[in-house]
């Protein structure tokens, strides 16, 4: 008998033994479970914390650094082509030659406007109207951007370039309205929007501009 009780004794301390450890079992599922859940509630914030970041940068930069330009007209081609969109940069920036250039407005001329830089203050410039020649501090730039013959409009020429000035000319000269004009005129430096630096649309039209 002591045997059969002793049998009966071991059984029911396996079934006991079994219902632990399952019931260990259970809460290493759950924990698991709930381990999972909250590595995926995790990652999603993680990565709505990383979109709207990024878009805070974008916005910011274009608030403050770029701006996306629409390019209206033909007086840039073959340069740029009218409906390009451009990405101008104002960030420290300083007028060089030969820099394409967004101006707020010309001397009689209300509209934005986007050209290049011809001479900046202080330099000499002079043009010849019977060849079409620029010359600035004595030397003929060398205008392989152009199209069009660079011809005479109402304005005047200076000499020298007065200081916080740009003169600016439009790549399609035969056609282009800029500082050669009364409407346009020298430039004020603190006009220019910015640096146009590269076109992003349209796609097959992707290129930087130097």
């Amino acid at each position: 008998m002591k045997r059969e009780r002793t049998k009966v004794i071991q059984k029911d301390q396996n079934k006991d033994n079994k219902v632990k450890a399952n019931n260990t079992k259970r809460k290493i599922e759950t924990r698991t479970i709930h381990l999972k859940k909250s590595e995926g509630t995790t990652s999603l914030y993680e990565w709505i914390h990383t979109l709207v970041f990024a878009v805070a940068v974008v916005v910011i930069l274009l608030t403050f650094f770029v701006r996306l330009v629409d390019v209206s007209g033909t007086s840039m081609v073959p340069t740029l082509q009218s409906q390009d969109k451009v990405i101008v940069s104002n960030f420290f920036y300083t007028p060089k030659n030969g820099d394409i250039v967004v101006i707020s407005h010309g001397a009689e001329y209300s509209d934005p406007i986007i050209k290049r830089v011809i001479a900046t203050e202080g330099q000499t410039l002079s043009i010849d109207f019977e060849t079409g020649a620029v010359i600035v501090d004595g030397k003929e730039l060398k205008e392989d951007y152009i199209q069009g013959f660079t011809h005479e409009e109402d304005g005047e020429i200076p000499k020298v370039i007065p200081e916080g000035k740009v003169f600016v000319m439009g790549d399609n000269r035969g056609v282009s309205l800029d500082s050669r004009s009364k409407e346009i005129g020298l430039i004020d430096k603190d006009d220019i929007i910015g640096k146009a630096q590269l076109v992003v649309f349209p796609f097959k039209s992707i290129k930087f501009l130097y």
